[in-house]
């Protein structure tokens, strides 16, 4: 717009002087091209000024946004941290929890069954074996309970191995066994006795 006018002034003056006067028309002319170049210098610095300035606030601008994003995600690096560290920690106290629950079960389940075995171990200690009546005759020498020496002679019997006591019985009965002269006493006795009542006998004076 400036240069239009500083134009527009040249024609004006080159009217005003006409055609007679060349040298004025000259100097004029120099004149005003050279207002046209220092105005059109004025606008060049002018505009890369402007230039300059947008250039270093375009810069300021993404500057900025990369330290606001570098900042941001330094946050989010640190919040996913601090997440997965609190997720690790509360993972471990639920795993504490059930491992402390199954070991209190565990003891609960042992105390039950260390109970029910001592238990079960009084009851047997202390149920009275009944003898058989296939072993009545025997009870006279060897006692109820098989723990008297016959005659004093005689080993105890109670508590003796089951096939022992049968094989023992058996010899007794086909009279091919004599023990401290008791063969043929023990023979007598034996030959009363089936198959079935040695095995009873024998049981039961096993289990004493």
């Amino acid at each position: 717009m400036k240069k239009m006018t500083l134009v527009s002034v040249v024609v004006a003056s080159l009217l005003l002087v006409g055609c007679n006067d060349e040298k004025a028309v000259d100097t004029t002319k120099a004149e005003v091209v050279k207002k046209v170049e220092v105005a059109t210098a004025e606008k060049s610095e002018s505009i890369t000024e402007k230039a300059t300035k947008a250039v270093d606030a375009v810069k300021e601008v993404a500057s900025s946004a990369v330290t606001k994003t570098s900042e941001a995600a330094t946050e989010v690096k640190e919040a996913v941290k601090e997440k997965a560290t609190a997720v690790v920690e509360s993972s471990k106290e639920v795993a504490n929890k059930a491992k402390d629950a199954v070991e209190k079960q565990v003891a609960q389940v042992k105390e039950v069954v260390a109970e029910k075995v001592a238990k079960a171990k009084e009851a047997v200690s202390t149920k009275e074996v009944v003898a058989p009546p296939a072993y009545a005759a025997c009870a006279g020498c060897h006692g109820k309970d098989g723990k008297l020496k016959a005659l004093g002679k005689s080993e105890v019997i109670a508590g003796q191995a089951k096939a022992d006591l049968i094989t023992k019985l058996n010899g007794y009965k086909a009279g091919t066994r004599n023990v401290s002269g008791m063969g043929v006493l023990m023979k007598g006795q034996a030959e009363k006795l089936s198959d079935a009542d040695i095995e009873t006998i024998a049981t039961y004076l096993s289990g004493i």
